[in-house]
């Protein structure tokens, strides 16, 4: 009986390690992005998914609202970043149900997972608060049919800072009229 029980729990510990991440992807996931699922790899067709945004220029402070537009999901891991970092930028609102907030460079609120496994579909919006930054910033995710079939790099178009253009400051180029 005593081999039997440990042969148990020994299936039942390997069987849990080769798993994915049900309740949302591990802190180690946030700059690369990559589930840790083992022996699996993300998909090489093109991604189902895209990322749509509410506007096209931010403001820090001002919401956007990001979904993810394809078939329904399980599991996601959604950042906001700047060209060329993979530091988890601004700060998620109240995650919508099946969601939950991952700390990321840091930040308590810096990117969104799944906090399960449940459908989610084009309705979940994501609410996002932009920093006071004049880089462009995009929207970033790996997105989980399941576990073995997910996409990595889904990107939204980059959004501007809105009242005027990258790396002016509108204090320095109001023209001013000469009498």
């Amino acid at each position: 009986v005593m081999e039997l029980l440990l042969s148990a729990f020994l299936i039942i510990q390997v069987l849990g390690s080769v798993g994915g991440y049900p309740s949302g992807a591990p802190t180690g996931a946030c700059e690369d992005m990559m589930p840790r699922h083992t022996g699996v790899v993300p998909q090489s067709s093109p991604a189902p998914y895209s990322l749509l945004t509410n506007a096209r220029t931010f403001q820090p402070g001002k919401a956007i609202t990001v979904t993810i537009s394809g078939p329904e999901y399980r599991g996601v891991l959604l950042e906001a970043r700047t060209a060329g970092s993979t530091s988890a930028l601004g700060s998620w609102r109240l995650p919508p149900p099946d969601t939950t907030f991952l700390l990321c460079s840091g930040n308590p609120h810096g990117a969104i997972t799944h906090s399960n496994t449940n459908l989610k579909g084009n309705a979940t919006m994501y609410s996002w608060i932009p920093p006071n930054s004049t880089k462009p910033i995009f929207f970033k995710a790996t997105v989980a049919q399941q576990r073995a079939v997910y996409w990595i790099n889904v990107k939204s178009d980059a959004l501007l800072r809105g009242g005027y253009s990258q790396g002016h400051d509108p204090k320095v180029n109001r023209k001013t009229k000469c009498s």
